[in-house]
């Protein structure tokens, strides 16, 4: 497998990258048109962080991080590193020394569609990571690969630059073009959240905040009592 490592892609501004860490994945997913996601198997190792950050894309041969180790010198302040392989890998191809190499350099995290080892080691270090797998199995670093092209995880391409934003919900990407509306939308959404949670505070119901109870009758849904049904045979 030959490769290719792109130097210096085009990146989201770290101003609006930032802004956009302001808001949960759910909530820039659903300002995005529900769109974005990765999926439910990508988990973080730790719990209650949520980073923002410019992709570094790593394309690698399962069981191989040998453009784990290219990719560190092509990463900077602000960025996320996301790594996948060419088929499927739960190896466990990223650990602590990586962590370490990347942390120095300002890197904000990593997202990995493989395994992942050394899961107590980066929480006492406070590096934030997201991955497929825990996977104690080593790794060679043998076959090239590629960094910063785009790659595909669980459908949802992400390219170099484009804005990774990861929590306890999982991971959403956000094309580099798209983040500064896709804060405002998100910014629009939380507003909007908000007044719903202070509605339901004062007890209203779901039912009629959000007009269901119309929904339900377009679609046959029937109110009975409890004898009512009992005399319906059901």
């Amino acid at each position: 497998m030959s490769g290719v490592i792109v130097t210096n892609p085009p990146k989201a501004e770290l101003k609006d990258v930032d802004a956009l860490a302001g808001f949960g994945v759910a909530t820039v997913s659903e300002a995005m048109g529900r769109t974005g996601l990765l999926g439910p198997g990508i988990r973080p190792v730790q719990q209650g962080v949520r980073v923002a950050g410019t992709a570094v894309t790593v394309l690698s041969w399962p069981g191989d991080n040998l453009m784990i180790h290219a990719a560190v010198e092509q990463c900077g302040e602000g960025d996320i590193l996301v790594v996948t392989t060419t088929s499927p890998c739960t190896d466990g191809l990223f650990g602590e020394l990586f962590a370490t190499a990347l942390q120095q350099r300002g890197v904000r995290g990593v997202v990995l569609n493989t395994g992942i080892r050394d899961t107590q080691e980066l929480r006492d270090m406070g590096f934030a990571a997201w991955s497929r797998a825990v996977s104690s199995q080593g790794t060679v670093k043998a076959t090239g690969g590629s960094v910063n092209v785009p790659i595909a995880i669980d459908g949802q391409v992400i390219r170099p630059g484009d804005v990774v934003l990861a929590d306890d919900d999982g991971v959403v990407v956000v094309p580099r073009e798209r983040v500064r509306e896709t804060a405002e939308k998100s910014e629009a959404r939380e507003a909007k959240e908000a007044a719903t949670r202070a509605a339901f505070v004062e007890g209203q119901l779901g039912l009629d905040r959000y007009g269901l109870r119309e929904t339900l009758q377009r679609l046959g849904v029937e109110y009975r009592t409890y004898e009512e049904h009992q005399e319906q045979g059901a």
